[in-house]
């Protein structure tokens, strides 16, 4: 069958990608057979899967393989498989756009430095388009399984604008790329080099990787063809060997075909699992974030397979979404080969799976953590830079572990300066004030804001520790961890403040009778406030701000409330209560206030919202209030 060849446009974002991958990664040129051959693997575990169900995909060729082949004189190299091809609707949508979420937020993220961008590329998983590094012209010829010889499709392009794409004749199954060398890049023609680069980036993979044996022609002194095809790489699933027989830089390749990642991993834990079920665990933890982390619906998920059969490349019920971020493999010798990801939600042993899964890498986490090489506590640093935010979400999320991974969360306090000096909650723990009995903390939404709230005004003077809590999951995660150690977590922006043994005999003598000798201003101010306020207390949290707003203790924070209206969800009606204090000027200048007392009291109030980073319901009203009062002050001048 012929038919018209058709010329398409590449999408906006590959027309950029192709740009960056022929001048960002011309200093590790040789990568691209590896992204080639990795992704030659996965078309074959995608027809082994496919097979399962129906095994007539195979037709008369079973031996699944990988070859790589080059021929001088047309200064072409091939990379070929018998896998499960693709159609042309397929070619067009694989190999013409980037149907990927995270898009957009890749290219902004782009530097302009080709080293930084180089690493954002391995993070975005695009290893097709690094052909064009080496090559001015690919070209693609692909069978999907089950087509006829003549539903073949053959896509072609030079790596500018467009690409073609026209039905071509393929006598087997699986896809042929060639790549058309540009000048100067003779030594991918060379077959020892070629060899050299595959078991470097390739000898993990499970497939046999063929190529034409070489031999000396001892009259033309030159390398000329065997006529035999030799395998080049060990072919055995890397997971399955010992640990003592794979070196840390094989690891770190099978994590780059594993992930499609052109950056080594942070760190990794392989393990084999027997008892009641039996499986083996190679998981890893990347270096950096991936776009689409945040999007929690995004399939995330570790590879699958049974008795060393590929199954799915993104089983997401083999790991917690709070550790979506993991990569590698799971191999079990117990899950039936035609496992569906409807079996996999109901089935009892990948629930137990799942949580031998989570306790690795929780282990390994720990251990990074609780190191005493500092390089490894750097490591972890790392992590939780990249990853921190997510972790965090496991404290609601994974009861088993709530502890484990308590231990593990790092928050900004204002023992230190800066947001990225961060504290465990066990050394906060252990640098609490002899008498002192809980955990404090305060969220609002920035770290800024956080370390200026007026509430920490008496925890600064008493010199206690405060967390400060700025992301905006923090909000659930103190609502699912009450206490850590046997020690409360408390908001200093909560309830009636109580410091306990922090506070001697004469505080809370002075904070009673404070409270008795203003008890009428307060019940005047509350009735100047009405429903905007529940209560109206003397405070002796503050020592320089006038006011501050305070929530019951288990109402909705201020904080939690305008996060879930910034969001467009309503929040539970909570009002809050004002708290005063009664040492500063405004307030005692309050107390022989007649004319404007109302301008006063909501100025108070208004200025305690603001200051915890609420919005004003009007304004347009407390600027007016301020001048009125300003030009009161000054006399009218």
């Amino acid at each position: 069958m012929t038919a018209s060849k058709e010329t398409l446009g590449f999408q906006t974002e590959v027309k950029q990608l192709l740009q960056l991958m022929i001048h960002s990664l011309y200093s590790n040129k040789e990568i691209f057979l590896r992204e080639l051959i990795s992704n030659a693997s996965d078309a074959c575990d995608r027809l082994r899967f496919e097979a399962l169900n129906n095994a007539g995909l195979y037709g008369d060729d079973a031996d699944l393989k990988i070859r790589v082949a080059f021929d001088k004189a047309a200064r072409t190299l091939t990379v070929s498989d018998n896998g499960i091809g693709l159609s042309r609707e397929e070619a067009v949508t694989h190999l013409g756009t980037i149907a990927k979420s995270g898009t957009q937020e890749f290219f902004k993220a782009l530097t302009g430095d080709q080293a930084k961008d180089a690493h954002l590329i391995g993070q975005f998983g695009v290893g097709f388009y690094s052909s064009f590094i080496v090559a001015d012209k690919v070209t693609v010829v692909s069978r999907r399984a089950g087509l006829a010889a003549d539903q073949a499709v053959c896509w072609e392009s030079a790596g500018e604008g467009d690409f073609s794409v026209s039905m071509a004749e393929k006598a087997g199954r699986g896809t042929e790329v060639t790549l058309h060398l540009r000048a100067g890049e003779d030594e991918f023609l060379d077959g020892w080099r070629l060899k050299s680069i595959i078991r470097r980036y390739s000898d993990h993979i499970t497939l046999p990787i063929r190529m034409m044996g070489e031999k000396w022609d001892e009259e033309k002194k030159a390398q000329v063809s065997s006529g035999e095809e030799e395998t080049v790489n060990q072919a055995s699933a890397l997971w399955a060997r010992g640990k003592n027989e794979v070196s840390e830089a094989e690891y770190q390749e099978f994590y780059k075909h594993v992930a499609h990642d052109f950056e080594d991993p942070l760190a990794w834990t392989h393990t084999r699992v027997e008892g009641k079920q039996e499986y083996t665990q190679l998981l890893y933890i990347p270096a950096r974030a991936p776009f689409d982390l945040w999007d929690r619906n995004a399939r995330h998920g570790v590879k699958l397979y049974v008795k060393r059969v590929f199954i799915m490349d993104d089983a997401e019920k083999l790991m917690p979404l709070y550790l979506r971020f993991v990569r590698g493999v799971v191999d079990s010798s117990d899950l039936p080969l035609n496992v569906s990801r409807e079996i996999l939600q109901e089935s009892k042993d990948i629930e137990a799976i799942r949580n031998g899964c989570a306790r690795k890498v929780l282990a390994l986490l720990e251990s990074l953590a609780d190191s005493e090489d500092a390089a490894l506590r750097e490591k972890y640093t790392k992590f939780w830079g990249e990853f921190g935010k997510v972790l965090k979400e496991g404290v609601g999320e994974d009861f088993a572990h709530k502890e484990k991974i308590a231990g593990l969360l790092r928050f900004a306090s204002t023992h230190a300066d800066t947001a990225e000096e961060t504290v465990s909650l066990k050394d906060y723990i252990g640098r609490m004030k002899e008498g002192q009995e809980k955990i404090y903390y305060v969220t609002a939404e920035s770290f800024k804001a956080a370390r200026n709230s007026p509430h920490l005004e008496i925890f600064r003077k008493k010199d206690i520790e405060v967390l400060l809590l700025s992301d905006r999951v923090d909000e659930w995660v103190v609502g699912h961890m009450s206490e850590f150690d046997g020690k409360p977590l408390q908001s200093v922006a909560k309830g009636g403040l109580d410091l306990g043994k922090l506070e001697d005999a004469t505080e809370k003598e002075a904070a009673e009778k404070a409270a008795d000798e203003y008890r009428e201003l307060l019940e005047k101010v509350k009735k100047s406030l009405g429903e905007r306020v529940k209560e109206v207390r003397v405070t002796h949290r503050l020592t320089d701000s006038p006011s501050c707003l305070v929530t019951e203790d288990f109402d909705v924070s201020g904080n939690l409330a305008r996060i879930l209206k910034a969001a467009g969800q309503k929040a539970p009606e909570a009002k809050p209560i004002l708290e005063i204090n009664p040492h500063h000027p405004a307030v005692q200048h309050l107390k022989y206030e007649e004319a404007r007392f109302d301008d006063w009291a909501a100025l108070l109030f208004e200025q305690a919202e603001l200051a915890e980073g609420g919005q004003l319901e009007d304004p347009a009203g407390f600027v007016k209030r301020v001048n009125g009062l300003m030009l009161a002050l000054s006399g009218g001048r």
